[in-house]
């Protein structure tokens, strides 16, 4: 990746990154903390990695997505705004009565979005049946699950990661979002999930762990994803939960509370 596109994708990413606070702090609700530790790899896949066309939504060969973690739906609706999937302008009307923006993407509604998300383990169980429709069908996509890290203390991830693994889907990348936090606390004190890198190993994938804020990192991994062939790829992005905003990072307050106007101006300030 050169210079130039690295500088652009970090400008995008601080750009959803204003909109996920506005956004949610004119909604009252939603989840901030954990829809910024996800919006660099977001911004990596959509404006780096994913093909896919704005102008044409459902386009039969494009790249698929799936936000397995939906509660951080807004930094998905803000990338797709961004992209031009819909007006910016819709994004202030986030979770207001007659808004298509929902607290958790809905398929039926939201140009872009691919899967409706949101009982969390269940998104790598879908991801894993469009990855294998590609490949019965002999489409060149490729699918993009992005998971919490909690998330993985959930028995279903790993019948999927079994699954996955055993059907040989190289067309399939699922990317953890590890910030180490979920509405309970630390996940190390909720449910212990490490060492990660092993057990998904074990379940026969090609395990990349990276810093999930590095653009260059991200695209790196992504690549790397695509170059292996036989078995899917996990990448365990570290994040920090609240990331952009000092005095959000590594708070556990903002997995599901939104600013109030007070802190939305310091944290507009900080990403100026």
């Amino acid at each position: 990746m050169d210079d130039k596109t690295l500088k652009s994708l970090k400008e995008r990413a601080k750009a959803i990154r204003k909109h996920v606070l506005r956004m949610t702090t004119e909604a009252c609700s939603g989840h901030p903390g954990g829809s910024l530790s996800a919006i660099d790899i977001i911004t990596t896949l959509y404006f780096y990695k994913m093909r896919h066309k704005p102008e044409s939504p459902e386009w039969e060969d494009r790249d698929r997505f799936v936000l397995c973690k939906g509660h951080a739906a807004p930094a998905l609706y803000a990338t797709l705004a961004e992209l031009g999937y819909f007006p910016q302008e819709e994004l202030i009307k986030f979770r207001h009565i007659n808004s298509f923006l929902e607290g958790h993407p809905c398929r039926k509604r939201v140009p872009g979005v691919d899967v409706s998300t949101g009982s969390l383990g269940q998104g790598l169980s879908v991801a894993c049946g469009i990855a294998a429709g590609g490949k019965l069908d002999k489409k060149p996509f490729r699918v993009y699950a992005l998971m919490g890290d909690g998330e993985n203390q959930e028995g279903q991830v790993w019948e999927a990661a079994m699954a996955a693994s055993h059907y040989k889907l190289d067309n399939l990348t699922a990317i953890i979002d590890r910030n180490g936090l979920q509405i309970d606390g630390l996940t190390e004190n909720v449910m212990a999930l490490e060492p990660l890198e092993v057990k998904w190993a074990a379940f026969g994938w090609n395990v990349i762990r990276i810093n999930g804020h590095e653009v260059g990192e991200i695209a790196a991994a992504l690549d790397n994803a695509e170059r292996t062939k036989g078995k899917p790829t996990i990448i365990i992005a570290n994040t920090t939960k609240g990331k952009g905003v000092s005095f959000m990072e590594g708070i556990r307050e903002f997995h599901g509370k939104p600013l109030s106007p007070e802190q939305l101006c310091e944290a507009l300030r900080e990403l100026t």
